[in-house]
């Protein structure tokens, strides 16, 4: 049969519009690994992206579908991840330590490019300054900014701010977590020094009335307040207790000097009590934390305590502290858990930390590369490993927002 010119340019036309037509995604990640706790997924899957959502999650998604595709193959794909303990309420007042000074990080300029898409403040704000906080850092920020409210009014400013018993309101506090529950995940506890459980039971108050967690930075009294009192009476199930393997002044470190786990630990993590990493720069070392790992006592969630100080020693990001657990034994899906759902679920927003179809499509492209590699906790000691997590690519609501090798970019003469 001979065509027309008529009917071959509309046929001609329509084929060249079928490819158009069928690309129904966004963005399409194929051939990657996918690890996602919540979902129980521990395998390869293709994850397609549309209008900053997730749109599928299959075994094999054709990339005719996709707008723009993007190749995974020998990395891993995680939910973004989630840093529960940051510090990120930057400014300029002067001797005013992390809260709105000079100590404290802007978000975006390190969290992208380490996988991570929400970071969690932990008590750079309290009740009198957290709108400071919200206009200046959590608006202007493409990450994520959630916050532990400091149980003192002034936030976490050093010094004598953070003795003030008179300044620690949990009717206050409460308050303006129930004003901004969009925000406001948790209550902190941080830096007392005296021998006095009123602060404890004070940030203990704030929770129970706002129905919220409470994160407590416990040490520094002298004599030291005994730490199976905090865990297994003043503290609930769901509190979290950072700095899980520190040794510091002022505070009974998890493993004995004969390297025994102490038996309280475990059942105090029985009971609910959630143990984060918050490495920080002086609060993880490897005698307390490869005899306590080897016993067999985990973290329940891995972050950074990241701030000026820490950033640049020993702890550096949140993908050089996941690769510590990683050298100490702890199995790559566990890794991505405790710095995914499980934060999520401890800071009650279950709608981040999985990739679950109709979940904002916040995702991490990991490397796990091989090779001799060193890392140093807060008291310069070093251990040796043979692997290391990289950020290959972040996505932040179905957006690129860091991408190491130019995997979603096309080459340049195409």
């Amino acid at each position: 049969m001979k065509l027309n010119y008529y009917t071959f340019c509309l046929l001609l036309s329509l084929f060249l519009s079928l490819p158009l037509a069928a690309q129904q995604y966004d963005i399409l990640i194929i051939n990657g690994h996918l690890i996602d706790a919540k979902n129980n997924l521990n395998q390869k899957m293709d994850v397609a992206i549309k209008d900053g959502k997730i749109a599928a999650v299959q075994k094999s998604i054709n990339p005719v579908e996709s707008k723009k595709v993007v190749d995974a193959e020998g990395l891993i794909v995680t939910p973004g991840l989630i840093d529960m303990h940051s510090h990120n309420f930057h400014g300029t007042l002067s001797k005013r330590y992390l809260a709105n000074s000079f100590t404290a990080l802007a978000p975006d300029g390190f969290t992208f490019r380490n996988g991570v898409t929400t970071v969690v403040d932990v008590g750079g704000a309290g009740w009198r300054n957290f709108e400071t906080f919200k206009e200046q850092t959590i608006e202007q920020s493409k990450t994520r900014v959630l916050s532990f409210l400091n149980i003192v009014g002034n936030g976490m400013s050093g010094g004598a701010f953070e003795q003030d018993l008179n300044d620690m309101d949990p009717d206050k506090s409460a308050a303006k977590a129930k004003e901004y529950p969009e925000h406001i995940v948790g209550f902190k506890l941080a830096h007392f020094n005296g021998y006095n459980w009123t602060p404890t039971e004070k940030v203990v108050q704030a929770g129970k009335l706002a129905k919220l967690p409470v994160m407590i930075d416990f040490g520094g009294s002298q004599p030291e307040l005994p730490l199976e009192k905090l865990l297994l009476e003043k503290l609930r199930p769901g509190d979290i207790f950072t700095h899980a393997y520190a040794h510091v002044r002022g505070r009974t470190p998890v493993v004995d000097e004969n390297g025994t786990l102490r038996p309280f630990v475990f059942k105090a993590q029985q009971k609910g009590i959630v143990f984060d990493v918050g490495h920080g720069g002086g609060s993880f070392v490897f005698k307390q934390a490869v005899p306590a790992m080897k016993q067999g006592f985990k973290p329940n969630t891995i972050s950074t305590d990241i701030h000026t100080g820490s950033m640049n020693g020993g702890m550096k990001n949140l993908l050089n502290v996941m690769s510590k657990f990683l050298n100490l034994d702890m199995p790559l899906a566990e890794v991505i858990a405790a710095a995914t759902w499980s934060p999520a679920t401890y800071i009650q927003k279950p709608e981040l930390g999985h990739l679950s179809v109709g979940a904002e499509a916040d995702i991490a492209i990991l490397n796990l590369e091989k090779g001799n590699y060193g890392f140093v906790d807060t008291s310069n000691k070093r251990l040796d490993g043979t692997q290391k997590l990289i950020c290959e690519l972040t996505l932040r609501s179905g957006k690129v927002v860091y991408d190491l090798n130019g995997k979603s970019s096309v080459l340049w003469n195409q």
